[in-house]
């Protein structure tokens, strides 16, 4: 059984959700293969790290349109060359707009957004907000997942060479037919996705003018800014700072939790933080069942003088 991972590269290494289901394929098979582009070799190299020992880096001109199409029709090939029988990809942004495209070329079937993989192939994946849990198969010869990130914690597999092969997919103009024409990148600003630390507001805010408060404790502290649901429908935070079912799922050493009361969809996607702070003036506020220390009080109050007091 042949294990095939899309990687994604930020800077000189890869995204931590690479490292993640480089680590979960090892789980089910002794024979991966990593396939990348728009990635330098260093990045590359740094997969060594968690057991990757052969790698492909695909190379086109279109690439650098960051074109979904090309590079699902790129992976398929690849798939194919190496024989290939399972593919994993991340369910964030690239990878689910990635995946079900391979699936469909491949003639494969496809679950998204797992959160554990067996070795008998069965995945699970949650239902209903996070509500419940249910355990599926796919019964195709090649088989495709997209694996929830954050929730597959990634582990060093011993320092490994990895093999670089280079791959020039033929792609058509089919192929070429969706790309990226403006990328903007907002320099500087953490990624809750890939933070360590997030201090996140909800509702309780009452208006975007107060998410002052919360930028100035995660200035402190050196974490990104994240966002409830409600916060994010009504304007006031962009999509990409949500966190929760229909947002990212984060799991940071330290998330902060002010003015969120803390549904289940919220939950969902920070409950596996390793300390959870929670700041709430309603003393019942479900955020404190998940929490390690709770304040109980009004965040106008409570984040000025925490903020201070951090320094």
């Amino acid at each position: 059984m042949k294990v095939l991972v899309y990687l994604e590269a930020q800077g000189a290494e890869l995204k931590r959700v690479s490292y993640e289901m480089i680590t979960a394929a090892r789980s089910i098979s002794n024979e991966i293969v990593g396939v990348i582009a728009n990635a330098d070799d260093a990045a590359i190299k740094s997969a060594g790290n968690f057991g990757l020992k052969k790698a492909i880096k695909l190379e086109d001109a279109f690439f650098a349109n960051h074109s979904s199409s090309a590079i699902a029709a790129a992976i398929a090939q690849v798939a194919a060359k190496e024989s290939c029988n399972i593919a994993l990809f991340p369910a964030n942004a690239g990878g689910l707009e990635i995946a079900p495209r391979v699936a469909v070329k491949c003639n494969a079937g496809y679950i998204s957004d797992i959160i554990k993989l067996n070795s008998d192939l069965t995945a699970q994946k949650p239902v209903y907000a996070g509500k419940a849990m249910i355990n599926v198969a796919i019964d195709t010869d090649f088989k495709v997942f997209s694996l929830r990130p954050n929730v597959f914690t990634a582990v060093k597999g011993g320092e490994t060479e990895v093999a670089i092969e280079s791959f020039a997919p033929a792609l058509s103009d089919k192929d070429k037919a969706v790309k990226v024409t403006k990328l903007a990148k907002n320099e500087g600003k953490l990624d809750v996705a890939e933070a360590d630390r997030i201090v996140s507001g909800g509702r309780g805010l009452k208006e975007a003018e107060n998410f002052k408060l919360i930028e100035n404790l995660a200035t402190k502290l050196n974490a990104a800014v994240g966002a409830s649901r409600a916060v994010v429908d009504a304007g006031w935070r962009p999509h990409s700072e949500q966190v929760g079912q229909t947002g990212k799922t984060v799991s940071p050493t330290l998330y902060v939790a002010c003015a969120i009361s803390g549904a289940v969809q919220h939950l969902a996607g920070m409950s596996g933080s390793k300390v959870i702070v929670a700041i709430n003036k309603d003393k019942d506020a479900p955020i404190f069942k998940v929490a390690d220390y709770g304040i109980v009080g009004d965040v106008f109050e409570v984040l000025p003088k925490l903020t201070e007091k951090i320094g």
